[in-house]
């Protein structure tokens, strides 16, 4: 199967799973677990979303235990959140401000989720293989964090 039909189906079975449901908490935990469970050679997926000091917060994820709080535009998510793009990384040990939650991870991709204009967080993508992800993967996963984005509630900014 190609890459691009691959992400065809999970783009399919996204929509489909988080029909009728907006809740942050609920879609972000079963997207996590999808991506996680259909993607090869991941070790670890999830969602961090910003508070109001700037730092990036663990929300759902699938993998293995990770960094709580990331600090604010530090880290390969840091990094895609400053510049609220997606950033993708194929060897996170020459990425100079890299955060080693999981030691396995060699390679990394994040994508930025917005409300409007308003950035609410990013989606993580982690491998145990140099340079796993492609071209092909960062438009994929970018279509899939899309649909998510067009199902859920992003969650309400924390009060100051």
């Amino acid at each position: 199967m190609s890459v691009f039909a691959i992400y065809d189906r999970l783009e399919r079975q996204v929509r489909e799973l988080l029909a009728g449901e907006s809740d942050f908490m609920a879609n972000g935990a079963n997207f996590a677990a999808l991506v996680y469970h259909e993607l090869p050679d991941l070790n670890w997926v999830g969602f961090y979303r910003c508070a109001p000091s700037g730092d990036l917060v663990l929300g759902p994820f699938a993998g293995r235990p990770a960094c709580t709080r990331l600090p604010a535009g530090h880290g390969v998510c840091g990094a895609a959140a400053a510049r609220r793009a997606s950033l993708v990384v194929d060897d996170v040990a020459a990425f100079a401000d890299h955060i080693a939650c999981d030691t396995a991870s060699r390679s990394e991709i994040v994508v930025p989720l917005f409300a409007g204009d308003r950035l609410w967080g990013v989606f993580d993508c982690d491998s145990p293989a140099l340079a796993r992800f492609g071209e092909e993967d960062r438009a994929g996963i970018e279509r899939l964090v899309r649909a998510f984005s067009e199902a859920t509630q992003p969650p309400e900014p924390p009060a100051r």
